[in-house]
């Protein structure tokens, strides 16, 4: 086949890693590690819970399909005709594993050994789906059962009740496996449907890590990828107003101490805005509310935080928020003390030298991370699914300043866009 192998060097770190849009549609990353015993490899389709409405070039008008299904179909990718993929990977001594999330699917498997013959089974499983309604019967019982499992999770709750608080019309505020209800709509014909139109080539991308070598994966690629046409794939998400829908919302259930969820709700982005915005907002919250700051450890000592106590943020097609979430006594205090922080901040200014010793620690753990096979796998699935390159992340690190965090305060913590979820005890 023909085809550029390009390989890409980041100066400033020395590492590499190779780019081949093969002639099938689908974008290869390898980077290949000397001295590693590990290999580790990701087959990813940009599919994930939140993509329920779309088209492709040959459909009239856009289709909305029943939550969960991306889920339903990782699920059932893992069965074929013939035997279970999990005995295929324990014959060459892989060990295969997948996930969904809101806005991707991903199939792996890490291996020191018989690399060639692993990758050979990842790729030849995820382009051979087979369903039928019997195994579809089956699977909506084991998957209810699953989601019913999640609605008995406080820890679930608490998360989606506050994406529910946030978000009016978004699919992200509904779970990744979706409903009992919603899962009971799903048929084999449906899921050939999404399967043919999300697992195109051209919606997929295969990244590779560690103990392995270009050419290796290019001549398993070569042999088991089936050439596609682009579907010209579209999703569309609700409009979604800047506003939460309500400021708190609150639920009782079996735990000995409420937890809680802060959002605040920001706007989306994509490619290297979104990498410069996560990272803006990791800096906030490590800069007012991390472990070292006097604010985390007076709520400490009062008993309105924990150790449990956390912040992330979350983020991708349509929807951009960052998260506060622990237990506490108190709830409603803790988070009146955080908007009282908040504001004070806004008044009085982030702290210059501890964001700089922030940023070299990040900076350096960014750079450990390149010694991961897993992590550099990752680190390029990423990249390829937000639009971004795999590079942008560790440029984007190095050149953010103090005044691009202090000036993005405003925007990503914004007390009046801002949700707390609580789960408290039953009385």
């Amino acid at each position: 086949m023909n085809y550029e192998k390009q390989l890409i060097v980041n100066e400033r770190t020395g590492e590499k890693y190779y780019y081949i849009k093969h002639p099938t549609g689908l974008s290869i990353y390898v980077m290949e590690m000397e001295g590693y015993n590990t290999a580790f490899a990701l087959f990813g389709t940009k599919y994930g819970s939140v993509n329920t409405t779309f088209k492709t070039k040959n459909d009239a008008d856009f289709v909305t399909v029943p939550e969960g299904i991306a889920h339903f179909l990782e699920h059932k990718l893992f069965e074929n005709e013939d035997c279970d993929v999990f005995e295929l990977y324990a014959k060459t001594g892989a060990s295969g594993n997948a996930y969904t999330s809101f806005g991707r699917t991903a199939y792996l498997f890490s291996c020191t050994e018989n690399f060639p013959e692993s990758l050979s089974i990842l790729l030849d499983f995820v382009q051979k789906p087979y369903f039928t309604q019997a195994t579809v019967d089956k699977e909506q019982g084991i998957i209810a059962q699953e989601i019913k499992m999640g609605e008995d999770n406080p820890y679930v709750a608490v998360f989606f009740n506050l994406l529910k608080a946030v978000y009016h019309s978004h699919p992200v505020r509904i779970g990744i496996a979706g409903t009992v209800d919603s899962i009971a709509k799903i048929n084999a014909d449906l899921l050939y449907r999404c399967y043919y139109t999300f697992y195109n080539l051209n919606n997929m991308v295969l990244s590779v890590a560690g103990n392995c070598r270009v050419d290796d994966v290019l001549e398993v690629a070569d042999r088991l990828l089936k050439p596609c046409e682009d579907a010209g794939l579209e999703c569309v998400f609700p409009n979604e107003p800047d506003t939460v829908v309500q400021s708190e919302y609150k639920c009782s259930m079996p735990v000995g101490v409420p937890l809680f969820a802060i959002g605040f709700k920001a706007k989306p982005c994509i490619g290297a805005e979104m990498i410069k915005k996560e990272f803006e907002s990791a800096f906030l919250m490590d800069l007012i509310f991390g472990s070292t700051t006097k604010f985390y450890q007076d709520c400490l000592r009062a008993g309105l935080i924990n150790s449990s106590f956390e912040s992330e943020t979350l983020d991708g097609d349509g929807y951009f928020v960052n998260l506060l979430e622990g237990e506490s006594n108190d709830p409603e205090k803790f988070r009146a003390m955080v908007n009282e922080e908040i504001a004070r901040v806004k008044r009085e200014g982030l702290d210059r030298s501890e964001f700089e010793s922030l940023k070299k620690s990040r900076y350096a753990s960014a750079i450990r991370a390149f010694g991961s096979a897993e992590s550099c796998a990752s680190l390029m699935l990423n990249a390829h699914m937000t639009q971004s390159k795999p590079f942008d992340a560790i440029e984007i690190l190095a050149s953010i300043t103090y005044e691009d965090v202090a000036g993005a305060l405003d925007e990503l913590l914004d007390a009046e866009r801002s949700a707390i979820s609580i789960v408290e005890p039953l009385k």
